[in-house]
């Protein structure tokens, strides 16, 4: 039995993802020792609450029929594993930012990691892209996936430019 997720059901899921980006990104920069990297975390945080707003708007704009879902689900576990999913497998806001980041890394350091949570971020946008159909709206998930791809680029110029 295939599941097919319709683009207002993603676009939740990339909304609580940005939430917790920014959340770790706050987290990661109060831990920070380096007023520069916290600086630069702390943008970093800020341009998640951009895509967050980004991606409400996109879900705000949505036509009702990319709003229903065609999925049997009268106990609504689907949304709630979309959420779950969403809420631990990137940017997982309750493990203890320490385990990642413990304040003596290099901004190099710091901007790698980023550069990974971001790339998998990517990789989740891209496995959940083959789950919605054309019709439910599969082109939203590819804006969804430009903005994070934009944020890749942004992360790496930071890197460059570090060295």
């Amino acid at each position: 039995m295939s599941i097919d997720f319709n683009a207002d059901e993603i676009l939740e899921m990339a909304e609580r993802m940005e939430i917790n980006g920014a959340a770790f990104y706050r987290k990661a920069a109060g831990g920070s020792g380096d007023d520069e990297v916290r600086g630069q975390l702390e943008e970093l945080a800020v341009m998640e609450d951009g895509h967050l707003a980004t991606f409400t708007a996109l879900r705000e704009s949505l036509p009702q029929a990319d709003k229903v879902s065609e999925t049997w689900d009268p106990d609504n576990l689907a949304g709630g594993y979309l959420r779950a999913f969403a809420d631990g497998h990137v940017f997982d806001v309750s493990a203890d930012p320490s385990e990642q980041l413990s304040g003596r890394e290099s901004p190099e350091e710091i901007f790698r990691v980023a550069i990974g949570l971001e790339r998998d971020s990517i990789a989740f946008y891209l496995g959940l892209k083959e789950l919605v159909p054309e019709r439910l709206g599969r082109d939203k998930v590819e804006d969804i996936i430009r903005e994070e791809m934009g944020h890749v680029t942004l992360l790496s110029g930071k890197l460059a430019a570090l060295k």
